[in-house]
This record gives C-alpha cells, structure tokens and sequence, in this order.
C-alpha cells in the first residue's frame, strides 16, 4: 500500500494520520521518542506492510511479474493500487477525495514537530494535497513509479517493472475491495491491541 492507502487505513483505525507517511521515513527501532499516538501510527504503518506482504492477493499479483522483476513487484503494485484506490474513492467513503486529501495534506503540514524527530520536513500541504489527487490519474502513477525508482542507487530496475504496470491494473481492481477489507480489520486489530499494551512488534521495533 502507498500513501493514499495507508492514509486510509490510518484513518479507519483512528490513529493520526502524519504517521502513515512517518512510517516510510522512521527505521529502526521507536523507544517511545514519538508522542504516544503518533507512535502508534507508525508502527501502524509497519504492521500494514507486513500484512500486505504477505497477502495471498499480493502473492499471486507478484508471480505475474518476471522474474527479474519480481523484486520490484512490491513497490510497483503498492503504487498501482493507491491509483485503484483514487478510481474508486467513493466506495469507501463518503468525504470526497478533494476534501479528504486537503484534510490530510494540511494535517501532515502542521506535524512540524513529529517530522522533525524523524529528522525531515513536514511536506507543503499544497503539494502533498496534488500528489493525493495525481493517483487517480496515468501520468500520477508514472510519476510516482519515476519519483521513487529516483531515490534508488539502481533505478532502471524499477523502471522497467513499472513500464507495464496497466498490465497488472485489472487484477488490482478485481482484489482491491478483499484486500482493503483485509487490511482494515488488521488494522482495527492493531489499534485495540496497541491501546491495551499488547500488540506485537514488528522486527524492527
């Protein structure tokens, strides 16, 4: 899942939504250096990879790449299912995406304080609030595959596992409402479990 997908299930779970996109950026280990609730959203985010790695949709979605993209399958289909997501937006809620990526982009801006103990820069509401909308259309997800194969030391993987990703679009739609019906009810596992002091670490925690 990609941002659009993590903010979603943040907001499912009731837990802020800056730690959905935290998530990506904080590695290693927590030890409490996060307010509590903003803690819990990371590791949230954690618990949410985890899961989705190991989803029997995202198994047989993965088996459909080459092998010698395969590795990239993940990062490819978390992508293109944010962009299902963004299609389909009013199946799984009933604030528009307009209003829902404004809300989100402003709250993500005013977490100066948590982006900063994760050593980065809250992002510009504004932009945020265009990279939300820019899902629900082609040129988004060619960007977004572009805009993250240009943070690897090798990005002509990705960009090669990403040049067909349409041909995996239609497996994505049929899958994504079991999906997202899957991860959401870890996720409201995840925030009873977390609010009780007993759900499990992931790895790195």
């Amino acid at each position: 899942m990609n941002y659009l997908a993590h903010l979603w299930l943040s907001e499912q779970a009731g837990l802020p939504l800056p730690g959905a996109i935290l998530g990506d950026m904080v590695h290693g280990r927590l030890d409490g250096r996060f307010p509590f609730e903003l803690e819990r959203s990371i590791r949230l985010h954690r618990r949410i990879d985890v899961l989705t790695d190991a989803h029997p949709l995202l198994g047989a979605a993965r088996s459909r790449f080459a092998p010698g993209a395969r590795r990239y399958a993940g990062i490819v289909l978390d992508i293109v299912h944010d962009h299902c997501l963004a299609l389909d937006w009013a199946r799984y809620s009933e604030e528009s995406l307009a209003d829902f990526a404004r809300r989100s982009a402003a709250l993500l801006a005013a977490e100066r304080a948590g982006f900063a103990l994760a050593g980065k820069p809250a992002p510009s509401a504004w932009r945020f609030r265009r990279l939300l909308l820019s899902y629900a259309g082609e040129r988004g997800i060619d960007r977004a595959i572009r805009r993250t194969a240009a943070w690897m030391k090798r990005p002509e993987g990705l960009l090669e596992a990403g040049r067909d990703w349409r041909v995996h679009l239609p497996m994505a739609q049929a899958g994504l409402g079991q999906l997202l019906a899957d991860l959401r009810v870890g996720a409201l596992e995840f925030a009873r479990e977390s609010m009780a002091g007993t759900a499990r670490p992931t790895a790195d925690e």
